[in-house]
């Protein structure tokens, strides 16, 4: 293996890898490796930055399985994080992925391991019914919502999240990333747990939470206007906001925390 250096970082206990230029032909195999966490060093993603014209730097994600996704809410953070240890400063960054452009605001926090991070992350859309999901046997009754941010989800309300068994559910349509919401516990908050393709259950999920809180709002789960909405996960909080004149447009805030740099030959 041609000589890396690695940071590693986590949004919410959703860790990833970053690597600048590797250098590396066959990345889905070298995500495979590193991300393993038994044999490799262990993360739900491998993050590849790479120069681009006009932008701080391009991201290209892998999954913990080799398979590439478009963006990643809690990745991109660790990303920026990354990026603003390499530039030496906390400027915005202007960061060119998959799923289009995306605006990373940074802010310093009391602890020097982590930043606090503001991601405009574009316009919730409607998405078609993934294949096989009829094989998840949903009460039509249930609210249920497909949508993308550039990544597709499906997001299912249910009464209690902490009984649900995700990882059957998630792996009856591996093509997705799949979200359970229960309300609460706050007036303006959700309870989410995830299943994310590619990487099976995560401790948290940033584009996850961005479509569950839409899809929350449409439901009447919390209320729809300006203001943020609180999305509970297994590995912590984030909040997503949407304003009055642009209610499909979300911004993603939560933090990422540098773990340690790794020298891999």
């Amino acid at each position: 293996m041609t000589h890396l250096t690695l940071s590693k970082h986590h949004g919410l206990g959703n860790d990833f890898l970053v690597v600048f230029h590797p250098g590396v032909d066959d990345l889905p195999a070298l995500a495979r490796n590193l991300c393993d966490r038994r044999r490799g060093i262990g993360a739900d993603g491998l993050l590849v930055a790479e120069s681009a014209d006009g932008y701080a730097a391009q991201m290209t994600l892998y999954n913990a399985d080799g398979s590439r996704a478009e963006m990643s809410g809690n990745g991109i953070r660790c990303f920026a994080q990354a990026l603003s240890a390499r530039r030496g400063n906390l400027d915005d960054q202007l960061i060119l992925t998959d799923a289009g452009d995306r605006l990373v605001v940074l802010t310093a926090t009391d602890d020097p391991a982590t930043i606090e991070a503001r991601v405009e992350m574009g316009d919730v859309s409607p998405l078609a019914e993934p294949d096989g999901w009829a094989a998840l046997g949903c009460h039509p009754d249930r609210p249920v919502a497909h949508l993308s941010l550039g990544n597709p989800h499906s997001v299912v309300g249910v009464d209690d999240v902490s009984v649900v068994d995700l990882a059957h559910l998630g792996g009856q349509v591996p093509q997705i990333n799949l979200e359970i919401v229960e309300p609460g516990p706050e007036p303006n908050a959700i309870t989410m747990r995830v299943h994310e393709r590619g990487a099976g259950i995560t401790e948290a999920c940033g584009t996850g939470a961005c479509a569950a809180a839409y899809a929350a709002r449409s439901w009447g789960l919390v209320a729809a206007g300006d203001g943020d909405v609180v999305v509970h996960m297994d590995g912590g909080t984030a909040t997503v906001s949407f304003a009055s004149d642009a209610p499909a447009r979300a911004v993603l805030t939560g933090p990422a925390t540098h773990i340690a740099t790794i020298e891999v030959s």
